[in-house]
């Protein structure tokens, strides 16, 4: 896919960029920190720079397709591509009145198949570019600017794997971290996996100190296994012990993702499991109530949750129950499956 957005380059490519042009390779910094900011370019910059920058590196490979807004406050944008296909990306407004946290897809489409997901049941199209990801994020940072509210925290938690596409969200965090463009730190992105190990380890390699998010949903690889395919390689000893290597050399709690079904994995006995399973390990859980996707699950009532929250409780295993966002616009966690 050929260049076609400042999205595209990094700082460096864009100081070499224009060294090659005869410019002032200076200039890069201030060109990205007002691409990054949603900014028209500084207008103090050489009229032939500014021109030849939107002749040679036109706008983003993005477009606004569709938004909604969910009664909660939660906005979904429908991206359409260079190439006609589309990605859903989620602003999820904060309790903080001037912050917002972004979701931002990873591939079109999810090769995994995860039977509660409707993205999984989508099928998988092709893995996004990084610079397709930092569209992503300035389309979600204006949508906030508009709100009187800025892009705090990103979540790679939308559309796809992000571990299977991971070169390129790789690419994207380093651009977003960009220390000299002051857009967010490494602290402030997250990265949710299914579990695959050899992800965790390749994430762990990186160096890049992010936060993790590990998609568990069951105490037992059994159950896991029919709720998602990638277990049927990865078991959660062996996900547990990826994910524990990564904590401690970054020494960030690592969350991990619980999904209630009712009658599948809600039971006392399945929240005994998995508090022996996380015990000694340094991780919080986070439940989440199932949103309506056409498949052939319910969510837990209100009960089953509480006495699942009092039985890790009782273990000495921290775990809360994330308030559901977007339901109504298909913007929750597995509803994403980028249809207008």
């Amino acid at each position: 896919m050929p260049r076609s957005s400042l999205a595209d380059l990094t700082l460096a490519d864009l100081e070499a960029l224009l060294a090659r042009w005869g410019c002032n390779p200076a200039n890069a910094v201030r060109i990205m920190r007002s691409f990054y900011r949603c900014r028209e370019l500084p207008g103090s910059l050489p009229k032939g720079l500014a021109e030849r920058l939107e002749r040679e590196l036109p706008g983003g490979s993005t477009s606004l397709a569709q938004r909604r807004v969910s009664a909660d406050g939660t906005v979904k944008l429908l991206l359409r591509l260079a190439d006609g296909r589309a990605v859903e990306s989620v602003l999820m407004p904060d309790y903080r009145a001037d912050r917002a946290a972004g979701c931002l897809s990873s591939q079109v489409g999810c090769a995994l198949g995860c039977g509660f997901c409707a993205t999984g049941r989508s099928g998988f199209e092709r893995d996004l570019t990084a610079g397709e990801m930092v569209e992503q994020y300035r389309a979600l940072r204006r949508q906030a600017a508009a709100l009187g509210r800025r892009v705090q925290t990103a979540v790679f938690m939308g559309m796809g794997e992000p571990l299977l596409n991971l070169e390129a969200v790789l690419a994207a965090i380093r651009r977003l971290t960009e220390p000299s463009l002051d857009v967010l730190g490494c602290r402030q992105i997250m990265v949710s996996t299914a579990g695959i190990v050899p992800g965790i380890h390749a994430l762990f390699d990186s160096g890049l100190p992010v936060k993790l998010a590990v998609s568990l949903h069951a105490p037992d690889d059994e159950t896991r296994a029919r709720l998602l395919p990638p277990a049927r390689r990865y078991p959660l000893l062996d996900i547990l012990a990826a994910a524990g290597r990564f904590q401690a050399r970054n020494r960030r709690t690592v969350t991990v993702q619980y999904c209630l079904l009712k009658g599948v994995n809600d039971s006392p006995e399945h929240a005994r499991r998995l508090a022996a399973l996380l015990r000694g390990r340094q991780m919080h859980v986070n439940l989440l109530r199932y949103s309506s996707t056409g498949a052939p699950y319910e969510a837990s009532d209100d009960a089953a949750q509480e006495r699942f929250l009092a039985e890790l409780a009782a273990r000495g295993v921290v775990a809360h129950a994330r308030r559901q966002r977007g339901a109504d616009i298909d913007a929750a966690c597995g509803q994403l499956r980028a249809r207008p």
